[in-house]
């Protein structure tokens, strides 16, 4: 019986060491959790042994388990290596089609030869697919797809609004509005330029003139108006294209707005035609306290957005002979501009824009993906859009420790670990996805050199008590 004692012990003793060691050889692999050999005795008896005589018939291994404590974090310049702080797991298929998932904390993720981004082993990340805006489309495993990182260029935007906010200076003196010639800077006050493009992504100037109107001063009772003319890029001959801006009258049909009681103008004027008609302005009533009162005969905050809209930008089909227009490259040629007048004012300062912004963009090229502490992925491009390509998707155990390990630090789930529970991070018990970072071993190497001592003299202590049962079995071999 003692043979079978120490031969336990010694066994016990191994296991031990053979856990040690697996430890210390990972101590450097991403994402590994360290292992922790539990024993327990072995007591056999029957209901006419003598229990209370009964020494024991040794020990054995009840489990190997697995501590899922946080690792330290590295840091790295790759985007796609990620880590997880706090509770989850990344979720991986082995191929494209498949649904067995497996799952890790490692996450030194890569692109292989189609843009997939894989894990070592070649396993796919999945992640949940999102909307436009970068809202989830759903929480779901049965919904997961492969993340993939687009290699082509980044469609162009079309232009459609363009947002200013200015101060035009109440100190200008008047000019007349049909004598406007933007070849002539004394017949306005002021110009801003803005770049916009077509659905093709090619670039245009657009530019916005500014005149105060001298007929202004005879309205009863008088007000402070001016004009805005717009043209879009230049002709062969240098000369800018004009734009016509939809100068449309909402209640009237004269050439100057009335007042109503209150100073709130009740209707609004027709496009002021300049020159030779080409150029079609729209007007921008100020208060005298400087404050915009009207655009275009809209009242701002009362009146539904927009309060200034251009013709088309293509070729005008409705004239004989039909005119070229500024978009002769084959782009959209409905295209319309938008001006938003936000909250213009006119004060006694000199000429200011404080905001100019577009909607639109070029033709852009991938400069790098992103990914947010919520598992957002984002591809951006040079020209300054932003494609959502999923959310990666993390999973969660009722018992991390009933996971099977089926290597390079991969679990699969199993009756004792529960069935995975999906989520995104940031979101409940699921912790947070740090992109550039890698979780490291949670290995203790000083902890792990201690039991390597212990487990070694259990080992020797085991192998002597065998050794002493051996000479005592010898001695009583010799006895005559």
């Amino acid at each position: 019986m003692s043979f079978n004692v120490a031969l336990s012990g010694i066994s016990v003793s191994q296991k031990d060491l053979n856990t040690t060691a697996n430890n210390i050889a990972n101590a450097n692999t991403t994402g590994f959790k360290e292992s922790r050999a539990e024993f327990g005795d072995v007591f056999a008896t029957s209901v006419f042994g003598a229990g209370k005589t009964k020494v024991g018939d040794g020990g054995l291994t009840s489990v190997v388990a697995q501590q899922f404590g946080q690792g330290s974090l590295k840091f790295t310049n790759n985007s796609l290596d990620l880590a997880i702080t706090g509770n989850g797991f990344f979720a991986m298929t082995p191929d494209l089609a498949s649904r067995d998932m497996s799952f890790t904390r490692a996450g030194n993720f890569k692109l292989n030869e189609d843009n997939f981004v894989v894990s070592n082993k070649g396993h796919y990340l999945q992640v949940y697919p999102v909307n436009e805006d970068g809202t989830s489309q759903g929480v779901s495993l049965s919904t997961t797809e492969t993340l993939r990182i687009p290699d082509s260029a980044g469609v162009p935007v079309a232009t459609t609004n363009v947002e200013m906010t200015f101060n035009v200076d109440s100190t200008s003196t008047p000019l007349d509005p049909a004598l406007f010639n933007p070849n002539d800077n004394t017949t306005y006050h002021a110009s801003s330029s803005v770049t916009i493009f077509d659905s093709l992504g090619e670039s245009h100037i657009q530019t916005t003139y500014y005149v105060k109107d001298e007929n202004a001063a005879s309205n009863t009772p008088p007000i402070n108006r001016w004009y805005v003319f717009m043209s879009v890029d230049t002709d062969a001959n240098g000369n800018p294209v004009p734009v016509d801006l939809n100068g449309t009258a909402i209640g009237a049909s004269d050439a100057n707005a009335t007042a109503a009681s209150g100073g709130q103008i009740t209707a609004s004027p027709t496009g002021y035609a300049a020159g030779d008609g080409d150029f079609v302005g729209i007007p921008l009533v100020f208060n005298n306290q400087g404050e915009i009162q009207s655009v275009n005969g809209y009242l701002p905050g009362t009146d539904a957005e927009p309060f200034v809209t251009s013709q088309p930008l293509g070729p005008t089909l409705t004239n004989t002979p039909p005119e070229a227009g500024v978009l002769t490259n084959g782009a959209d040629a409905a295209q319309t501009i938008t001006l938003d007048f936000t909250e213009p004012t006119q004060f006694a300062s000199s000429f200011e824009v404080t905001s100019l912004e577009q909607d639109g963009a070029t033709v852009g090229r991938l400069t790098g993906v992103s990914i947010a502490d919520d598992g957002l992925v984002s591809a951006n491009y040079s020209n300054g859009t932003v494609d959502y390509l999923g959310r990666v998707a993390l999973v969660r155990f009722a018992n991390d420790q009933g996971l099977q390990q089926i290597g390079n630090v991969s679990w699969k789930e199993t009756i004792s670990s529960g069935q995975p529970l999906a989520g995104e991070a940031n979101t409940g018990t699921f912790g947070t996805i740090v992109s550039s970072a890698l979780e490291q071993s949670n290995v203790d190497i000083t902890q792990e050199l201690v039991d390597l001592i212990t487990s070694q003299k259990s080992f020797q202590a085991n192998s002597r008590a065998l050794d002493v049962n051996s000479q005592l079995q010898q001695n009583i071999l010799q006895i005559r």
